[in-house]
């Protein structure tokens, strides 16, 4: 059987701040397994294969649990084709998206530059399924979300990890149980499974010494770090993070943007990032660029692009 769980932290100084993350590179057996090897839907397993849900998954593959249907070989994690979005109606109608064409596939980490209010965030919440589609084709895991209903959105959502620049933490809630709230999202997972879980990601982007404080006791990049937590805890297939890094010193947000690569590299997990942080565009696969609604690929000096923008 294998295990979708990180493997612990490595020991370090609690004290010290450094981002010290939980091996990804392979996957020891833990507690509770959300997946067996068969992938047979009730869980959700991240091997190297791509299974089904729904009792057809293979080997170590994707099996997703809620019907969702898993990725099939090769196939891309987000495609958006002629992607339109606009506010308001009649004279006061303004458009935000034009036409925005982008391809991400498994494992992949594009970033999205651009200036502020042309439309990054709103595009964040089309493809992480929060908004309905008005006009184009966003396909996630190969599911249509044009036209999609409320509960298929939501199952898809459950499959997104999301880090937003509000950090939308619970104040009634501590640390660890804003992490574990991500954790809740991994089926099969008893209690003590998911919290040993929240505590390994909090050690991992350096708070293992905050675990039972609130938000208001935490600084904001503190703060930033548990939201980051929380969403690599719900083991996504594809993460959405909006200025991850801006209220990160440099040393940490270099150690959580290279946290987050090695997520994609050895997770198949798909990363796209907004950013205005150019320390860390070497972490890129791809770089996007959003302007006046419009996307265009930016390209990284003598490294090939893999996926597709127009």
């Amino acid at each position: 059987m294998s295990s979708t769980h990180p493997s612990p932290a490595p020991a370090s100084d609690p004290d010290s701040g450094s981002v010290i993350g939980p091996s990804l590179s392979h996957r020891n057996p833990g507690p509770a397994s959300p997946a067996a090897a068969s992938g047979n839907g009730n869980g959700r397993g991240h091997g190297q294969g791509h299974g089904h849900g729904n009792g057809n998954g293979h080997g170590n593959g994707n099996g997703h649990a809620n019907g969702t249907p898993g990725a099939t070989p090769g196939q891309p994690s987000l495609v958006v084709h002629d992607l339109e979005h606009w506010f308001g109606s009649g004279a006061n109608r303004r458009q935000v998206l034009d036409r925005v064409n982008l391809t991400i596939h498994p494992g992949e980490v594009v970033l999205l530059t651009g200036p502020s209010g042309c439309g990054k965030t709103t595009f964040l919440t089309l493809v992480g399924a929060l908004r309905q589609v008005m006009a184009g084709s966003v396909q996630l895991f190969g599911q249509e979300l044009a036209g999609a209903g409320r509960r298929e959105r939501q199952l898809l959502r459950r499959q997104i990890g999301m880090i937003f620049q509000g950090h939308n933490l619970l104040r009634c809630l501590s640390a660890e149980q804003n992490v574990q709230m991500g954790a809740d999202l991994l089926p099969g997972l008893g209690y003590r499974a998911r919290r040993d879980l929240s505590r390994q990601w909090l050690r991992a982007v350096g708070l293992g010494d905050h675990l039972g404080k609130l938000p208001h006791d935490l600084s904001g990049g503190q703060k930033q770090r548990v939201a980051i937590a929380r969403a690599l805890a719900a083991q996504p297939r594809l993460l959405l993070a909006d200025e991850p890094t801006a209220a990160l010193d440099s040393r940490t947000g270099r150690e959580v943007v290279e946290l987050l690569r090695r997520l994609a590299r050895d997770q198949g997990c798909s990363v796209l990032m907004v950013t205005h942080d150019p320390r860390i565009l070497d972490v890129a696969d791809r770089l996007v660029e959003m302007e006046d609604g419009r996307l265009a690929e930016v390209s990284l000096s003598g490294r090939p692009s893999s996926g597709s923008v127009g």
